[in-house]
Order: C-alpha cells, then structure tokens, then sequence
C-alpha cells in the first residue's frame, strides 16, 4: 500500500510468530497478530481496515473508489474479500501443515482449507477474464487480494490457479509497487536481524526456554 501511494515510511520487522519471539508486541496488539499501523495517534491491527485507512486517507481518487462511482460496493467487497475470504482458509492451510509441530499437524484439515480457498478464489475466473483489475482501475482491493495470491503462492497453490487469474497474479508482482515493497521488506529484514525468509516458508517456532 505504502509504496504504491509513495508516502514516506518506517518499516519494522518481527520475527514469526511474534507473540512467541516478540513478547513485547503484546503491548501493542494483545492478539499478538502483523500487521500494525501507527500514524499519530492512529493505530491499526486489522489488514483490510489498514488499506482501507490508508487508500482513503493518502490515496483518495487513486487507490480507493468514492461513494458516487459505479465500482464502490465492488471495491469494498472484494477489499474485504481479500482478507475474510481468501487469506482465512490459508492460515488453517500454515497452520496444520507447517507451522505446528509434526505431531500436532493435520494434514486433513490443510487439505480441507487449500480446497476451500481455490473454490472460492475460482469466482474471480470469469471477472478477470474480462477486465484487468477487480474494479475499472487499480485499487486497495487489488492489494487486500494480492496479498491472499502472494501467501497462495508461499504455500504452493499458485500451481492451481485458473488462467485468467494466474494472468492477474502476474500482472500484480509486475508492478513497482510490489517490486519496492518486496525490496524494502528484505532490506529491513537484513537491517534489523530478522530472518529474511517469508514466515510462511518457515517450519515450527524454536521452543522458548525459560531459566528455572
């Protein structure tokens, strides 16, 4: 979001999952979830509502659709989409299949999920096939939406995407929005000592040893 408004930025990076190996994000966010926004006295934890913010706020007429554009009530449904719809069933499919020890893994319920989330993300097939975006430009939906494909892709289910939206995924990450986005998050990661592996690409967390 940031990079494609172009508004200036501190990026900070916490190792996965952080309410195991950043007990004082706690403080900020008691669920222990990423990510957080802090603008002034602003602060935000849930994703969509943050694109929502941040379009509305920095990007108005760009990133975000006005009351009084045909594509509003499209805009705000596949924005949350994105995050409700499309990114939920992916965190089971993390979960059970990577991220929990291997003897508390369900390999069942991965699979479940990864079905779920490729039925649903399927009812994107015919709308991408006719036009380049979800609405008749480039908006915050597009970014709440590509973040589901990028954890898709972590996962491995980018391979079962239908054409048109394997073409629209495509399209996504050729963008310099996505490019800088990509880059800054690696570079913060070196910066700050945070493993620059996606978290999705990491198996369990380290046990935390407490000294008697």
């Amino acid at each position: 979001m940031l990079e494609e408004i172009g508004v200036p930025y501190e990026l900070k990076m916490l190792p996965f999952p952080p309410r195991v190996l950043a007990r004082a994000f706690l403080d900020i966010n008691p669920l222990g979830t990423i990510p957080a926004l802090f603008d002034g006295v602003v602060s935000m934890t849930e994703s969509a509502a943050i694109c929502q913010f941040l379009a509305a706020r920095y990007s108005k007429g760009n990133l975000d659709v006005g009351v009084d554009e045909a594509d509003f009530g499209a805009y705000l449904n596949y924005l949350h989409f994105g995050e409700a719809t499309l990114t939920f069933p992916q965190t089971l499919v993390l979960r059970y299949g990577r991220v929990e020890t291997p003897e508390r893994r369900q390999p069942q319920v991965a699979d479940d999920y990864a079905k779920w989330f490729l039925a649903r993300l399927r009812t994107l097939e015919p709308l991408l096939a006719r036009q380049a975006f979800l609405c008749d430009r480039f908006t915050a939906a597009d970014i709440s939406v590509g973040y589901a494909l990028l954890l898709a892709q972590h996962l491995g289910l980018h391979e079962r995407f239908t054409p048109s939206v394997l073409a629209y995924w495509q399209r996504l990450q050729a963008r310099g929005g996505f490019q800088r986005a990509m880059a800054a998050q690696h570079q913060a990661a070196l910066a700050q000592h945070v493993p620059v592996t996606p978290s999705p690409d990491l198996g369990p967390p380290e046990p935390v040893i407490k000294a008697p």
